[in-house]
This record gives structure tokens, sequence and C-alpha cells, in this order.
């Protein structure tokens, strides 16, 4: 049996089906054409269809030479303006396969980080304040370590929610309901009463709602904006929010509480700051066609459902073991996040080069202090990840994954170090808390990239949910209860000594897990290249239903959806 496939009134190659010994030679029209032989052959075709045999490979449907004829002579750029315009997505001249102008894309994606900067400047405002909350409340260290805690559980928990709803519904809607919330919430819980740290608890999980929306995806939209090394770099400005952001949340948090004498106004910067992030998400932002700059537009992409997905990104193995690596730079960062103040605070005091802390007004200098380091070395390590990774990437395809090991390898010696050295000079611990902090930040564009090319498009949203599970669920949502309970655990009396002794012993489990962590980063460049490649070609092995291009291009589908 044979299938002809024509464009423009030319017959191109015939299509050889097995098993058709009883039927007609089918003739396949060219788009906007009619069927040769009537209704008894569209009756046939119609027939076989619905006979069709799922276990057929895929061939293409209409072939490309008969445009690479026709097309001879035409530019490059002539044939994309062409198929624009057939399209109907080119109608405005320059405009992107996205959808969105390159300009208005760079309006986007600094929209983008600022609400970045503003989540992760909300979430270490707490961590700059926590001598006084611990002295407000009378609360020992396991208790404050609930309040990253409950934050990160209920973050983790729902992003899962969100990057289910971020691949199948518009993004900039539901990233404008959770921030709205995020900033009622907040601003809630600045007016918690004295004895009432249950209320503190649940409204700072609650903000967890509103960055689950945000976080899981935001940095898909980016992905739908750019391709290749404009990507990472986008990427990289967005990711340089994470550090710049926690810094500032150390640097407000404690200025704010110098100011006020109180550090319930600490808490009430953010969601002011946080209404302006919801009108220019509502002015600035578009949403992109997703995948239409990978030359693989969303309609030549088989949706699947969402347990598929999982089970997918389960067998991708750069996907996981990026994302246990990450994992373990969550588990550091959190840790340091929230207990580096009040461990400098409390080795100040064993040196004797502070008061100790005996009402609820505390010196909050090292938070600034920590606050500034934590902005800096932010710069500087996304920046020098980001170049580093860019020129290896030229020499070795591995790159990504092996710059992120070095940094997690490098950032684990100088963090021994400066909480070894605690005890002896605390200038030499801001020092090695600079080094650790710039090899540590060197990982969080880098990985973010690993995500958006080793997964494909429509599964994107899902991904970034399921890493925010992980990495949360195993790094940051335990590590700061975990260290304020071991230092609970360890800590003999309630001495000065001992306050310091157990902290400084705890957080030393930071070092051991950073270690780790580097070495899944290069396990991940055992298979990142098989796992990119497979991203870029895939394609649904599904029998889907045929979807004729409307410019006569080719597409894929399966031969048992045509005739048997």
């Amino acid at each position: 049996c044979t299938v002809q496939m024509g464009r423009g009134g030319r017959w191109g190659r015939a299509m050889q089906v097995p098993d058709c010994a009883s039927n007609p030679a089918v003739v396949l029209p060219p788009p906007g054409g009619s069927m040769r032989g009537g209704s008894e052959t569209g009756g046939a075709l119609s027939t076989a269809m619905s006979l069709a045999d799922p276990s057929c490979d895929s061939a293409p449907f209409f072939s490309d030479d008969d445009d690479d004829d026709e097309g001879a002579g035409e530019s490059e750029g002539g044939r994309r303006r062409r198929a624009a315009e057939e399209d109907g997505v080119g109608a405005a001249e320059g405009e992107c396969p996205s959808g969105v102008s390159p300009r208005r894309a760079g309006f986007i994606v600094a929209v983008l980080c600022y609400i970045n900067l503003l989540n992760y400047m909300d979430r270490f405002t707490v961590a700059g304040v926590l001598p006084d909350i611990e002295q407000f409340f009378g609360i020992a260290d396991g208790q404050s370590g609930l309040l990253q805690t409950v934050f990160i559980c209920s973050y983790m928990f729902l992003a899962p929610i969100f990057g289910y709803l971020g691949d199948r519904y518009n993004r900039k809607f539901i990233m404008c309901g959770g921030i709205t919330f995020w900033t009622l919430v907040t601003l809630a819980s600045s007016y918690t009463p004295k004895d009432y740290f249950w209320a503190l608890l649940l409204t700072r999980g609650l903000v967890g709602v509103g960055e689950a929306s945000y976080s899981t995806i935001a940095p898909t939209i980016i992905a739908d904006l750019f391709v290749n090394e404009k990507r990472t770099k986008m990427l990289s400005i967005f990711y340089f929010a994470i550090p710049v952001g926690s810094g500032l949340g150390y640097i407000v948090g404690s200025k704010v509480d110098d100011l006020e004498q109180d550090w319930h106004w600490a808490l009430r910067v953010t969601p002011a700051l946080g209404l302006v992030a919801v009108l220019l998400l509502l002015i600035v932002v578009k949403e992109p066609k997703r995948g239409a700059v990978e030359a693989r537009p969303e309609h030549s992409l088989q949706r699947t459902s969402w347990l598929v997905d999982i089970k997918a990104l389960g067998k991708n193995r750069s996907f996981i073991l990026s994302t246990l690596g990450f994992t373990a730079v969550a588990f550091v960062t959190g840790s340091l996040a929230l207990w580096a103040p009040t461990f400098l605070l409390r080795a100040a005091v064993f040196t004797r080069e502070k008061a100790p802390c005996v009402s609820e007004n505390c010196d909050n200098s090292d938070s600034l202090y920590f606050g500034v380091i934590t902005c800096v070395t932010g710069f500087l390590g996304v920046a020098s990840g980001v170049a580093l990774s860019g020129w290896l990437r030229k020499r070795n395809p591995r790159a990504d994954p092996l710059v992120c090991a070095a940094g997690l390898l490098l950032a684990a010696p100088f963090l021994f170090l400066s909480i070894i050295c605690a005890q002896g000079s605390i200038i030499a611990t801001y020092v090695f808390i600079f080094f650790g902090e710039t090899f540590l930040s060197m990982n969080w564009a880098i990985v973010a990239d690993i995500l958006l090319y080793v997964v494909v498009p429509t599964r994107r949203s899902t991904a970034e949910a399921f890493q925010i599970v992980l990495s949360h669920l195993f790094g940051d949502a335990g590590s700061p209860y975990l260290i304020g309970v071991v230092s609970d655990a360890l800590r003999r009396s309630e001495s000065y000594l001992w306050q310091f002794r157990s902290l400084q012993i705890s957080l030393l489990l930071c070092c051991f897990v950073a270690v780790l962590g580097g070495a899944s980063f290069l396990a991940t460049a055992l298979f990142i290249e098989q796992d990119r490649d497979l991203a870029e070609q895939y394609t649904h092995s599904g029998d889907e239903p045929i979807v004729v291009p409307k410019r006569g291009r080719s597409t894929k589908v399966p031969v048992s959806s045509v005739l048997i």
C-alpha cells in the first residue's frame, strides 16, 4: 500500500506501509487541498486509521525536500519570516518566536529578579533579628530553628501543586495570586504578641505559599524567553537575587531593629515592596509561548499526565543527581543563613569582644556585617561560576556539573576553618566565611541551567517543583532545626562558653554535607551529555493525534495513525 504526499500540486516521494494488500493507494492532499479519490478514498483512510497499530515507528508526514527545492536561493531569514507570517506569529516585525519582543523580555527578567530579591530578603529578615526574637519569646535554639523549618516545609509541599499548575495554566496570574497572599501574611506576622509564638510559626509557614507559587514558575518563564548562552546569562542575573536578597534581609532587619528598637518593624518592610511587585507583574510581564524559542513550540510537544512526568524525571539521572547536589547546597546555606549571625555574636561574647545579650534589643552588628559579606560573595560567586562554566563549556561538555562540584569541595575547608577559628579571631572567621560563601554561591545559576536543558519544556515547572521538594525536604527544611536540636543536646550548662561551644560543634555538620554534595555533582558529570541529548531529541512515544503542519513542514506521527 502506498501513501503519497504532496504540496502545491507537486507530489513527493511515496511512503510504503506494510500489511495493506487489500487497500488501494491512498493519496494525502497538500495543506488546504482536497482528497484524491473522493469519498471512497476518504472512507478507506478513516477505516484504516481506526485500525491503527500503536507499535509502528514514527515517519515524516510531509517531506522537507519540496520546501528545500522551492526555497533554493531564499535566505534563512526570509524563510523564517515567511514561516512566521503563515503561522500568525510574526505579525509584528521583529517579534520573537516566544511572542515577546527582546526589549520586553529584558523588562520581564528585571521584574522577576526584583521579586526574587524580595522573596529572599523577607526569608532572612527573621535571621537578622533572631537574637531579639529569642529574648522576646524566651525560646531555646531548637524552637528558633522551627521558624525556618515551618516556612520551608510549607514551601516544599506546595511547590508540586504550583509546578503542576504552572505547566498547564497562565503562569503570570498564578504568581500574582501567590505574591499577594505572601504580602498579606508577612504583614500579619509582624503583629504577633509576646505570648503567641505559635502564631508567628503559623504565619511564617503560610509565607511559603507565595514563595512556592513564584520560585517554581519564574525560571521556566526565563527559559521560554531565551536559549543557550543568553539563557545562562539571564538565569545568572535572576539568581544573583538569592545571595544579594539574603544579605539585604540581614542588613534591613538589623538596621530597622536598631532604628525602631522593635524587631516587629523589620517584618513590615517587604510587604510594602511586595505590593509594588504585584503591580509590575500585571503591567510588564507577558506569558511567553512554551518552548517556542527552542524551535519546538508547545503545540509540537505532546503533553503527558503528571504521573508520566514524574516517572520520566525519576529516570533522568542528571536531574536526580544534580538535585541531590543542590540539596547539599540548600542544607549548608539554610544552616548558615539562620545560625551564622547568632554564632558570630556568641563567639564575640566568648572572646569578650561584646557584652552578653540580656535584653530584647541585642547587638545586631554581626547580622549587618554578615549581610554585607553575603551580598558581595553572592555577586562574586554567581558571576565567577557562570563565567568559568561558559569558558569550560567550549572545551568540555561536562563543565557545568564539574564547576558545581569544585565550588562545594572548595567551600567545605573554608567553612570548617571559619567555624574553628571563631574562638581565636573573629576577623579570621569573617575572612574564611567570605571565601566559603563565594565558592558556595557558584552553584545557583548553573544548577538551574542544568535542569532546563536536561528536561523537556512541557515538564520544566514540574521538574522545578520536584527539585524544590527534594532539596528542601532533605536540605534547609530540617537543617536549621537539626542544628538547633544538636546544639541544645550538646550544651552542658547555660554558660556563655557552652552556648558558643555547642553551636560551634553542631555547625561542623555543614562541612561534611558539602563534601557529599560535591560527590553528587561529580556523578552528574558522568551522565550529563547523554541526558541533554535525550531532552533535545525528545519525541513522545505514544499514539498522538495527527497534526498537519500549517506550512507543509515535516512532523512526526506514528505510521499506524496514517494507514495499515
